[in-house]
């Protein structure tokens, strides 16, 4: 079975997710998630390291996105050969517990990543929190993507569609 969370072939897809860059600790990075008139969005900005920044990320907003037994994310992006991390949030709060794993889309072609919920580590404010609970598929609330790792400099992800299988 396969849930569909975001198809952003549909131009109002993009809407329901804002940025949440380094600006919140003082940081002057800036991203924003777009819809882009062929079909996909665009998560896009810029990584700044001054003032201690050095990360960028957008989220959605919460939602019924869970489904229970589901065992992978699959993502269908395209990416400009950065390191990128996707994050499962369980809940609704903005600085909360969130599961993230690391996805580096390579080349210049659509490809489908096939990332197994096991994979996803427990972090909060960037450091993994080794005693939380393995991520529920059927609790899932928010979807977050985030570039960081000091990659300073402009970045862009495709992505056309993110689900749950």
């Amino acid at each position: 079975m396969l849930k569909t969370l975001f198809d952003f072939s549909d131009s109002t897809a993009a809407n329901a997710w804002h940025a949440i860059d380094d600006r919140v600790m003082g940081g002057i990075s800036r991203s924003s998630l777009r819809h882009y008139p062929r079909g996909h969005a665009v998560f896009e900005g810029t990584v700044s390291l001054e003032r201690n920044g050095g990360f960028a990320s957008v989220r959605s907003s919460p939602g019924e996105r869970g489904l229970p037994g589901a065992s992978a994310c699959l993502i269908e992006l395209r990416g400009d050969n950065k390191q990128f991390k996707l994050s499962l949030l369980t809940d609704d709060g903005f600085d909360t517990l969130n599961y993230q794993t690391s996805l580096a889309p390579t080349g210049t072609d659509w490809q489908t990543l096939r990332l197994p919920l096991a994979d996803f580590r427990a972090s909060f404010r960037g450091r993994e929190v080794t005693d939380a609970p393995p991520l529920d598929p059927a609790r899932i609330r928010q979807v977050g993507l985030m570039i960081a790792t000091r990659q300073a400099g402009a970045f862009a992800l495709d992505i056309r569609r993110i689900g749950l299988g």
